[in-house]
């Protein structure tokens, strides 16, 4: 089933959003600064392309200190939109009843990509 709701994902927007997440990533990883925030972005890329079956979980000793500065240091950069964006996307699959477990998904990625950091992609048990 997973699998099923994972190439239905891609193919109303799942692979854009992955693409955009990679894009911008590549971008911030044009700076040494803009590194950490990059390997993010490709984090989120990843589990946007396929995030039925999978979760972002804090890793271990997570949420630790730099990771809490790092996640405040998101925000204040401005990537909240993100998350706004998900939400917005989620509100509009959530329209039908056959969208709505899209919606959910854009729901936890909203979540997720508000506090990127300490983050693991994980499968589901």
């Amino acid at each position: 089933m997973n699998t099923f709701g994972n190439l239905i994902w891609l193919v109303l927007g799942g692979i854009l959003i992955a693409l955009i997440y990679w894009a911008v990533g590549l971008l911030m990883c044009i700076t040494v600064i803009g590194i950490p925030f990059g390997l993010q972005l490709f984090k989120l890329g990843s589990y946007a392309l396929w995030p039925f079956g999978y979760e972002l979980i804090n890793g271990p000793n997570e949420p630790g200190c730099v990771s809490i500065v790092m996640n405040l240091l998101w925000i204040l950069l401005g990537w909240w939109e993100i998350a706004l964006i998900h939400l917005v996307c989620g509100l509009i699959f959530c329209v039908t009843i056959v969208g709505i477990p899209f919606g959910v998904q854009h729901f936890k990625m909203a979540l997720n990509s508000v506090f990127p950091f300490g983050k693991e992609i994980k499968k589901k048990q």
